[in-house]
């Protein structure tokens, strides 16, 4: 009974998400403009005015689900206890106590790096610790605006599985922490990994799943033929595109990165039901040729940017909501 009152709330659900506007995402928070994946960084998302806060789930050796991009500490952002910035990759997340990690300091970027290069506009806030997914989920109750969203990333690397939490386990722990949140009708959870998505679509339906893929040298999780360790076993070659292996998985919203949409794909996807996001879109020229694609939201660094971009073509803009970190 309780799997059939799950299942006839996500088709309840169904049309609100396939009615919603056009979703604007702040990519770990507004990292362009604040520490990436730090509550600082979320509430200034939120001042800024988004619809859905995106960021980075991982689990501690102590099972504590927290947020942060990277497997192991960033010396481009991290400072230890010293007050020094870390000289090489820091202690593995999934290796290492919730206690210990918070002995670190992630509100700064590290001063002359490629990293920070790309980011010049970002105000540090020292002191900022990696923060626990419960903390996210605080701040999202004190906006009291019900139409906020989440969007959750498993930060599972199949290439690595020795970093990470497996697949199912993650993702019932995190399915777990969401409906305990009452927050499962206002989460999406997304990955690059499929088989998290597989997971969450048998045993939390009413739980959107959001299908990650990139085509790039950095990474290619779809590949050009056979499945990859990436995607639960869908293959490019059964199927012939990217919407076609995402809609024969049961997805239905394909998050690509922006320089491997066209015009093509968008239409194909679309006409196959599903809603496309284009991530990470931070310049503005980027940003224009994503919205003259006709996405149906679009994943930003720089949500300001998006909103101005936004409103000269009168598009509807999410309220700025006011939040102490």
């Amino acid at each position: 009974m309780q799997r059939l009152a799950l299942i006839l709330a996500a088709a309840l659900l169904a049309p609100l998400h396939a009615a919603q506007a056009f979703d604007l995402q702040g990519h770990r928070g507004a990292r362009g403009l604040a520490p990436e994946n730090t509550i600082a960084g979320f509430a200034k998302a939120l001042a800024i005015g988004v619809h859905t806060l995106e960021t980075d789930i991982a689990i501690s050796r102590d099972g504590v689900l927290l947020i942060s991009h990277d497997p192991s500490l960033n010396p481009d952002i991290t400072r230890g206890p010293d007050g020094q910035f870390l000289a090489a990759r820091g202690p593995v997340i999934f290796h290492t106590p919730w206690a210990e990690l918070q002995r670190y300091d992630v509100g700064r970027l590290r001063p002359g790096t490629r990293y920070a290069g790309q980011y010049p506009d970002q105000q540090p806030v020292d002191g900022a610790r990696l923060p626990a997914l419960a903390e996210l989920f605080a701040l999202v109750k004190r906006a009291g605006d019900p139409k906020l969203r989440l969007a959750l990333e498993t930060k599972i690397n199949p290439l690595a599985p020795d970093d990470t939490a497996a697949p199912e386990p993650f993702a019932r722990a995190l399915v777990a922490a969401v409906r305990d949140a009452g927050l499962a009708t206002r989460t999406s959870i997304l990955s690059f990994d499929w088989r998290t998505l597989q997971v969450i679509q048998r045993e939390a339906p009413e739980i959107p799943t959001v299908y990650l893929t990139a085509r790039q040298r950095w990474l290619d999780n779809v590949g050009r033929g056979p499945a990859t360790p990436w995607t639960a076993g869908f293959a490019l070659a059964d199927h012939g595109s990217v919407p076609k292996m995402i809609s024969a998985a049961g997805g239905k919203v394909w998050s690509s990165f922006h320089g491997d949409l066209d015009a093509a794909q968008v239409k194909e996807a679309q006409a196959l039901g599903l809603q496309v996001l284009a991530w990470t879109v931070n310049e503005p020229a980027q940003i224009e040729a994503m919205l003259d694609l006709g996405v149906d939201g679009i994943v930003s660094d720089r949500p300001d940017r998006v909103r101005e971009a936004m409103a000269r073509r009168g598009m509807p803009l999410p309220a700025g909501i006011q939040v102490t970190p």
